[in-house]
């Protein structure tokens, strides 16, 4: 082979060389870049899933402080029953000391009675029955006609004090035990409504407690997705640093290929002094070529690996909407979160002031603030105004659930199936009746506020 053919030959060698060694680092640079574009995506998903988490994390709270309510009504509940128990069995024992009353009581009439025999016996003559007025007709003389009269005046009013006596003991007799009976049964009535308000109470914190584990779950399931996404971003950056060590490598040995090629061109080169003016041209011409197309080819590569993928997200807020449903409504939102439920609260300023209210008396406090009395009971408040259907609920409506009795509970709709009151598992709050719990309870009463 002659010197020309083998320079030709080597400057070819060259050239595919260069080709190859920048061809290779931009198809990876490719690579790189779709890599990149899949670990934004990824990114994404992980920020979603943190906002999830701290969302979730918020409702943790926001459950563990109803518990700490619940608990806190459960305990002031326990203190009402201890109490209302011992006020019925102190009202039984009066009732004992009553009953002992009445027995010695019935003692006296039954000794008024034998004194009132033995002044009749008086008056027997003959083994015969004489009444008052046979004494006085059977006087035998003016003398004993007067003496018989007093005798029988002083007689009538003797029986006429013990017969008084005997209606006072029986009047007051009557009086005490109607009293004591009936703050007996108020106090058992008491009993049963606590009693049922402390079942009402746990039934509440089981399905706060329950919401709360779904949310502890939900949270742990998201933290091992954002994990797993986190653990796939990483093996993607492992695997673009892998690529790009890899290019490194391949851009060094593809550098030391072309310093080998170009001193063995240089060899060839001084074997034939005779054609070196000639070969020193054609090298240069080769050369030039050689690094214009180089100079191409690694402005191509360097483009395309610093080619990056845009990504755009789009923001939304929006802002909830609330209608003006009536100022006995709007009362009420103060005490969100920041009151307290207490059986027989509410009918005092100092429990108003303090947010302590009762089912019943938070919705007689909410009506006065719109100028309308009602009475604070549930009782009461079923007939307070006119009954209408449940497809016809309007805001404003007091709304009836039978939690631990028949209309045990109350509270004003607001729409959208959702109802202002004061529970005993949160105070006053905004509760969904549409579905869960208190749609459980809703009976269907509905009563409209003339």
């Amino acid at each position: 082979m002659s010197l020309k053919k083998k320079l030709i030959v080597l400057n070819t060698t060259i050239m595919l060389g260069l080709g190859s060694a920048f061809a290779i680092p931009s198809v990876k640079a490719e690579s790189i870049s779709e890599i990149q574009s899949e670990r934004t995506g990824i990114q994404s998903d992980i920020s979603e899933s943190e906002q999830i988490i701290q969302e979730l994390k918020k409702e943790q709270t926001k459950m563990n402080s109803q518990i700490a309510q619940i608990e806190k009504a459960m305990k002031e509940n326990d203190e009402k029953i201890k109490k209302t128990k011992k006020e019925i069995t102190d009202t039984e024992k009066d009732i004992d000391s009553l009953k002992k009353e009445v027995k010695a009581l019935e003692e006296r009439i039954a000794k008024r009675e034998e004194i009132l025999k033995e002044r009749a016996l008086a008056f027997q003559e003959s083994g015969g029955d004489v009444n008052y007025l046979e004494v006085l007709l059977g006087s035998s003389s003016f003398r004993e006609l007067v003496d018989r009269v007093g005798a029988v005046a002083a007689i009538v009013e003797a029986d006429r004090e013990i017969l008084s006596q005997q209606e006072a003991d029986k009047a007051e007799l009557e009086k005490k035990q109607a009293a004591v009976e009936k703050k007996l049964q108020s106090l058992k009535d008491m009993d049963v409504e606590l009693k049922g308000m402390q079942s009402q109470i746990k039934e509440q914190k089981a399905e706060t407690v329950n919401m709360k584990a779904k949310l502890e779950k939900k949270e742990s399931e998201t933290k091992a997705l954002k994990q797993a996404l986190e653990n796939k971003d990483a093996g993607l950056e492992a695997k673009i640093a892998s690529i790009r060590e890899n290019i490194k490598k391949e851009e060094e040995l593809k550098a030391s290929e072309k310093a080998d090629l170009n001193r063995a061109a240089e060899e060839v080169n001084s074997s034939n002094a005779s054609s070196k003016e000639s070969s020193s041209s054609s090298k240069g011409e080769a050369s030039a070529s050689s690094s214009s197309k180089g100079e191409s080819s690694s402005n191509s590569s360097k483009n395309s690996s610093t080619d990056k993928p845009t990504a755009s997200k789009t923001e939304t807020s929006s802002k909830p909407s609330s209608a003006n449903t009536g100022s006995a409504i709007t009362a009420g939102y103060k005490y969100i979160g920041n009151s307290t439920y207490v059986f027989g609260g509410g009918r005092t300023a100092s429990d108003i002031a303090n947010g302590r209210f009762d089912c019943s008396a938070f919705v007689a406090w909410a009506y006065k603030q719109a100028g309308v009395n009602l009475p604070a009971s549930t009782g009461a408040l079923t007939s307070a105004g006119r009954q209408v259907s449940k497809s016809q609920m309007q805001p404003g409506d007091l709304v009836f659930f039978n939690t631990y009795k028949t209309d045990g509970h109350v509270g004003i709709y607001v729409g959208g199936n959702k109802f202002i009151g004061s529970q005993s598992s949160t105070g006053v709050a905004i509760a969904n009746m549409g579905s869960g719990y208190w749609a459980e309870k809703f009976n269907g009463r509905v009563v409209r506020v003339n």
